[in-house]
């Protein structure tokens, strides 16, 4: 009988070898996929019986050691986390004031480059030449004696002059 099964094998084998130079490639992997299967199930069908199961009266026992390394790995955890935050939000804010420290200094720049260029305004605008010559583009001329006041409010000399301006004169060229 055994021989029997073993030729009725390699006759399958035989057939399926002469389908699969026929047919394509997928038709000869389910081919012999149909045929894996029908040799993993032997001559029985296989069968699967559902046994329930009744745990409710099953009671979990408490177990104090296990509770304790449970409440130790939580508290060494806890404290890890707490530890980790701490650097984080060192870290964090060591990054927020460098930023600020840059930014200041940014500023600094700024204000000492506004400084300069209002100094050098200052200077321009201060010029004794240009003050004459916008003094006399306007028609005053150099103050007489006793028309300079001081800043205390006395004059250079005992008789007080008012300053008169005239009016600017009109060249024709």
């Amino acid at each position: 009988m055994a021989t029997m099964v073993m030729a009725g094998q390699q006759m399958e084998r035989m057939h399926s070898r002469q389908l699969s130079r026929r047919s394509s490639v997928a038709e000869r992997n389910r081919e012999l996929f149909d045929l894996q299967r029908a040799r993993r199930r032997g001559p029985t069908p296989e069968m699967f019986f559902a046994k329930p199961l009744d745990n409710s009266r099953i009671v979990k026992a408490d177990d104090p050691e296990r509770r304790r390394e449970m409440r130790t790995f939580t508290a060494v955890m806890t404290l890890l986390f707490a530890l980790t935050m701490v650097y984080v939000w060192q870290h964090f804010t060591a990054i927020e004031v460098g930023y600020r420290v840059e930014a200041q200094k940014q500023q600094v720049e700024q204000l000492r480059e506004q400084n300069r260029q209002l100094r050098l305004t200052e200077a321009q605008l201060s010029d004794p030449g240009r003050i004459d010559r916008m003094a006399k583009q306007l028609g005053l001329d150099a103050p007489l004696p006793g028309q300079v006041v001081l800043p205390d409010g006395s004059a250079m000399n005992t008789g007080i002059v008012l300053a008169q301006a005239q009016a600017p004169a009109i060249s024709l060229n």
